[in-house]
């Protein structure tokens, strides 16, 4: 089937007979684009990842999904009990799942993760990267550690900035889930300056309910109108659930 003008320069999130996500964020992520998700632990990050992974594969796409929390069988066990069912997509091979222990609790006590990444040819050449925790590297992989005690946060992230705009010059879409706490802000500001997508979770607790919202602070490259404001739900056999798009007023 031939491409519309729109399609081409948008990854959808697919499952458009399942849920309403693909139409809350505009019809898919732009390609080449650099997308950055905030929140903190427990806020729905990796959730909202795993089911961008899954709607991008079941449209053919290729998704490389890096986690630094989760090994294999956690995610695996994760994404089927909200009937994500991502086994045909590995199994194709157009989901690579891949965990790196930056704990050192594997025996080796410098993981340089980024490092060997980058030396990784192969996995930067599918449509989108997922990178589960991004906060987590910042924070423990000695190469940017290095840098960061010299005070030069900033630089070590414009570093790995540089390196991610020649991938994404090529179209491929990088995804960064960070957790800001406990992150210096001059680490922060390079990351939400130059990102296409930049989206910020918050949970609220009241009145006996959990209230999750996706805060929309950009969205460059849309393909229709994406809303301010978010919200949505995670259920066990269902997975995101949008409850609501509204405009909020800036």
């Amino acid at each position: 089937m031939r491409a519309t003008p729109q399609q081409q320069y948008l990854y959808s999130l697919g499952l458009a007979g399942e849920d309403q996500v693909n139409r809350a964020f505009g019809g898919g992520l732009p390609t080449g684009s650099l997308a950055v998700v905030e929140g903190r632990h427990g806020a729905g990050k990796s959730t909202l990842a795993g089911r961008f992974a899954y709607g991008l594969c079941e449209q053919s796409q290729t998704v490389t999904y890096l986690s630094t929390e989760r090994e294999f069988t956690r995610f695996l066990g994760q994404m089927r009990s909200l009937s994500y069912n991502v086994q045909k997509s590995l199994l194709r091979r157009d989901l690579l799942y891949l965990f790196g222990d930056l704990t050192g609790s594997g025996g080796d006590d410098q993981p340089e993760l980024l490092s060997r990444l980058r030396a990784a040819q192969q996995l930067w050449t599918n449509d989108v990267i997922v990178f589960d925790t991004f906060s987590d590297i910042l924070l423990y992989d000695p190469t940017v550690e290095a840098l960061a005690e010299q005070g030069n946060y900033r630089r070590a992230v414009q570093r790995i900035l540089t390196f991610f705009r020649r991938i994404m010059a090529t179209g491929t879409t990088i995804v960064l889930l960070v957790s800001p706490s406990g992150l210096p802000r001059e680490t922060m500001e390079p990351l939400r300056a130059v990102a296409d997508v930049l989206l910020d979770i918050t949970v609220d607790n009241s009145d006996g309910r959990r209230y999750r919202w996706i805060n929309v602070r950009r969205f460059a490259g849309m393909g229709q109108q994406v809303d301010d404001r978010i919200s949505f739900s995670i259920r066990p056999g269902t997975g995101i659930v949008i409850e609501n798009r509204s405009v909020v007023q800036r």
